[in-house]
C-alpha cells in the first residue's frame, strides 16, 4: 500500500489523532503561559529570583521526556494526566525567560510616568509593563509550542492522545507493510500542526502588537 493510499484509508483516525494532538498542546500552552507569565511577574524585579526561576525551569527541560512521563505514571496514572503535567512543565522555560527579559526591558521612564498620573502597581503592570513586554512573551510562547509539538508525541508511551500513537504503532511493527506509512503520517502530521500553530501566532502578533513596537 502506497503512502497516499494509506492516508486515504486511515484519514479518519489520523484526523482524530491530529485533533487530540493539537488540543493537548493548546491546553498545555495555555497553562504554561499563565504559570510562566505569573512566575515572570513575580521574579523579574529581583536578580536572584529571576535567575532562580530561569535555572529551575531550564533544569526541568533537561529531564528526558520519556523519563519524565515514566516517573509521572506511578503518581497520576496513564493517559491525559502525565501528558498535561509533562508538557506544561516543558513549556515553561521560554515563557518564563522571555517574560523576565521583556518586563525588565520596559523603559523605566514610562513606568515613572504611569506612576506620576496615579496608576497603582497592578494597574501599571496590566496597562503599561505587560503590553510592552508582550512581543518577547509571544516569542517565548511560539518557541514553547514548537517544542511541545514534538515532545507531545512521546505521550503515546503513557497511552496519551495524539499523533504519537501512529509513530509508536509503526515503530512497534517495523517490517510490516504499513509500518513506515504510520511513522511517516504521524511525523508529517506533527510538522503540519507546528506550521499551522506558528502561522496563527504570526497573525496574533500582527493583531496584538502595535506597528511601532513590532518594528
Amino acid at each position: 500500500m502506497s503512502f497516499w493510499e494509506f492516508l486515504g484509508s486511515q484519514h479518519q483516525q489520523l484526523l482524530t489523532d491530529a485533533y487530540q494532538h493539537a488540543s493537548a498542546v493548546f491546553q498545555c500552552m495555555v497553562l504554561a503561559t499563565l504559570i510562566g507569565v505569573f512566575i515572570g511577574v513575580a521574579t523579574y524585579r529581583s536578580e536572584w529570583a529571576g535567575n532562580l526561576a530561569t535555572t529551575a525551569t531550564s533544569t526541568l527541560l533537561t529531564i528526558p521526556s520519556l523519563a519524565m512521563i515514566g516517573l509521572l505514571i506511578p503518581l497520576v496514572g496513564l493517559g491525559v494526566p502525565p501528558t498535561v503535567i509533562s508538557l506544561t512543565l516543558y513549556g515553561l522555560l521560554p515563557i518564563v525567560r522571555n517574560a523576565i527579559v521583556g518586563l525588565r526591558g520596559v523603559d523605566p521612564a514610562l513606568v515613572d510616568a504611569a506612576r506620576g498620573i496615579g496608576m497603582s502597581g497592578p494597574m501599571r503592570l496590566a496597562r503599561v509593563e505587560l503590553p510592552l513586554a508582550w512581543p518577547p512573551i509571544l516569542t517565548g510562547i511560539r518557541v514553547s509550542t514548537q517544542m511541545l509539538m514534538g515532545i507531545a508525541a512521546i505521550a503515546a508511551y503513557a497511552s496519551g492522545p495524539g499523533l504519537g500513537n501512529e509513530i509508536f504503532r509503526g515503530l512497534a511493527s517495523l517490517g510490516s507493510k504499513n509500518a513506515l506509512n504510520q511513522v511517516l503520517s504521524g511525523t508529517l502530521g506533527i510538522i503540519v500542526l507546528a506550521l499551522l500553530f506558528d502561522a496563527a501566532y504570526v497573525l496574533i502578533g500582527r493583531l496584538t502588537i502595535p506597528r511601532g513596537i513590532r518594528v
